[in-house]
């Protein structure tokens, strides 16, 4: 039998919370503020269910956006360039930037970083880290906005919320929108302007429903579905 623990059990138990409800947002977000809460600041994080099949290359959705209020983390971002394009990422905060000593620096190991950009001329170098970097979703790519020659530009989007998504093999899409200490509004801004991006984002070989369940949690908690589909 699965360990449930004490905190998880007493929020199950907290007035308004219905396993199987269809919540409206605003509520929804109330019940998970009412959650009892762990020593340090969940993250609220969204997950949503697609009718796609990841198998098929013309289904898979995967990309990157920038969250209006923000994840409420200092995110380390590592990039690979050179000369001008290296300048630029220093200069708008990447954590560290190289070439062939950080490609060694990962194949030797080192993975303590969340995301990972790449210039296109630097691809030659990063492009060999795919079995290091693609199971962690840490592998630069054009779709996701972590390969572009507009190195400054994505550095500081990325520190200050961007985020990458993309569908599991069940389909699932599970991207964080803030932390338990944000106020309800802001939760609420960002999940809604993911839901729209990712609205806009459906493959033309999906038929019938695309999305087909929007759920909120943190950390710690139960979900709750959202009634936004």
């Amino acid at each position: 039998m699965a360990y449930v623990s004490k905190r998880y059990r007493a929020a199950i138990a907290t007035p308004g919370y219905e396993k199987h409800k269809r919540y409206e947002i605003g509520s929804a977000l109330g019940v998970l503020s009412s959650f009892p809460k762990p020593k340090f600041d969940e993250t609220v994080e969204l997950a949503v269910r697609l009718g796609i099949d990841p198998k098929k290359s013309d289904q898979m959705v995967r990309g990157s956006v920038s969250m209006p209020k923000g994840i409420g983390k200092s995110r380390s971002v590592i990039v690979f360039a050179e000369g001008e394009a290296a300048a630029e990422a220093e200069a708008a905060g990447a954590d560290v930037v190289g070439g062939e000593d950080l490609a060694k620096r990962i194949q030797d190991g080192w993975m303590d970083f969340d995301v990972c950009i790449a210039h296109p001329s630097m691809m030659k170098i990063a492009g060999r880290l795919g079995r290091v970097l693609g199971p962690s979703g840490k592998m630069p790519s054009p779709k996701s906005g972590t390969v572009t020659p507009q190195i400054g530009q994505a550095v500081a989007e990325f520190k200050a919320g961007k985020v990458e998504f993309r569908a599991d093999t069940g389909g699932i899409v599970h991207v964080p929108v803030g932390k338990r200490s944000f106020e309800e509004a802001d939760l609420e801004s960002n999940i809604l302007h993911f839901v729209e991006h990712l609205r806009g984002m459906r493959p033309s070989a999906v038929k019938g429903a695309y999305i087909r369940k929007v759920s909120v949690s943190g950390t710690m908690t139960p979900s709750l579905t959202l009634d936004i589909v």
